[in-house]
């Protein structure tokens, strides 16, 4: 059943994408404000589609913490699911992506109509230095900086492994960096076809300040982050139908502490 569910789920998700990116393609011609309404609408119909069809809803937790204006939202990178359901909670977001997504058909002309910050992962100098360029403007419109410090997807419970890049971005930009925590892990594994039904929780915690020491900043970042994501994968095992996902997680954890 969690195989059919995950199908159709999984074809009605780049259906959907495809067929929105075609009808809106007109937004091109406009103003970005103006037609940013369709990202976050997108975002809303793919947590519709993975709420009826593949049985995933969402919970979210510190909505409260969110600054207004400009800042950095830090998130756990786990699965795609956070890549395009967390839109609507920021009121103008820019993804730092890597680069080669501009050149996908299509998809990459919207990443450049609204200004996401393509990064060149073989350049770290020059890529720092356009990421910072490309950071500071954003913070000074006010827009929120999403992004993975980890750099790429990694497995629920695998030992975290953030870059540098954030601390890089507190320091230069002098502005609030919020750390967020989910467990969609657990329900949308990375380089997984299955969706497993269940609840996402995702947890916003209170934003870090400017003017810690890069170091010290760093620490914290990650302590809360992992702490929280830790609490949550806790919190999904006294779930009534836990996901099949925590059976291997408790495998790696074993592991770790033998």
């Amino acid at each position: 059943m969690v195989l059919l569910r995950s199908t159709l789920f999984q074809v009605l998700f780049y259906s959907v994408t495809f067929i929105e990116m075609i009808l809106f393609s007109p937004v091109m011609l406009l103003p970005r404000k103006w037609g940013w309404p369709i990202v976050p609408f997108w975002s809303r119909s793919l947590l519709w589609l993975m709420r009826v069809v593949a049985g995933l809803k969402v919970e979210i937790r510190g909505r409260e913490n969110l600054p207004s204006g400009g800042y950095i939202a830090a998130m756990k990178h786990q699965s795609a699911w956070e890549t395009v359901t967390l839109i609507p909670l920021f009121s103008s977001p820019t993804f730092i992506l890597k680069r080669e997504l501009r050149w996908i058909p299509i998809f990459g002309w919207y990443t450049a109509k609204y200004r996401q910050i393509p990064i060149n992962r073989g350049k770290r100098s020059e890529a720092l230095a356009a990421m910072m360029e490309a950071a500071k403007e954003a913070i000074e419109e006010e827009r929120q900086i999403m992004i993975f410090p980890e750099g790429t997807r990694r497995p629920v419970g695998a030992e975290p492994k953030y870059k540098y890049g954030i601390t890089h971005l507190y320091k230069g930009l002098n502005c609030p960096v919020v750390p967020i925590a989910h467990n969609a892990g657990l329900y949308w594994p990375r380089s997984s076809w299955k969706v497993y039904p269940g609840t996402v929780i995702v947890d916003i915690l209170p934003p870090i300040e400017p003017g810690l020491a890069p170091e010290v900043f760093y620490e914290q970042l990650v302590d809360q982050i992992e702490a929280a994501s830790d609490r949550l994968i806790e919190e999904a095992r006294q779930a009534p139908d836990p996901s099949p996902v925590l059976q291997s997680v408790e495998v790696r954890n074993k592991a770790s502490q033998a």
